[in-house]
């Protein structure tokens, strides 16, 4: 009898654990574009002085829940130095199957823009490479959605 209900823990085990398993391997992430870039016009005569972006993303949701996004940390290099960096936790909802622009805001890392500057006056450039790094934290899902772009900057416009 003892035996019995030995396999039959440990069938009820597998089971579950693989329905579990099988839960989480269907979601599929929201795909995120970047929409717009902008620089701010400058506030006042403040202490810092650097220049802040706008960056629009349109998040699409691929996936018949709504997403609800708890926060955003995101960062933007140039040439492999990280130049904007930024958090924002005040995301809209993003119904299934739907799509929504989230509007963040970035600050320029001073320390990343002069290594930039010193790389560019030791090797000046017509073309620069860029990334673009995000995680995100949705509410009620157990792990954070990455999202990542790498791409050409030509300032010849070709």
């Amino acid at each position: 009898m003892k035996t019995l209900i030995q396999g039959l823990a440990l069938i009820a085990g597998t089971v579950l654990l693989s329905a579990c398993t099988s839960f989480g391997s269907g979601f599929e992430p929201p795909v995120v574009n970047l929409q717009s870039f902008r620089a701010l016009p400058a506030e006042g005569n403040g202490m810092t002085g650097l220049p802040t972006f706008e960056i629009g993303l349109q998040v699409l949701n691929p996936t018949p829940e709504t997403l609800r996004l708890e926060g955003v940390f995101y960062t933007i290099g140039l040439e492999g130095q990280s130049l904007l960096s930024g958090v924002a936790n005040d995301l809209p909802e993003i119904e299934g199957y739907g799509e929504g622009t989230v509007t963040l805001t970035a600050s320029v890392s001073v320390l990343g823009g002069m290594r930039l500057l010193q790389q560019l006056l030791n090797e000046p450039k017509d073309e620069f490479s860029y990334t673009f790094s995000a995680k995100l934290d949705p509410v009620g899902f157990g792990r954070t959605i990455r999202v990542e772009e790498h791409g050409e900057i030509s300032l010849t416009g070709e």
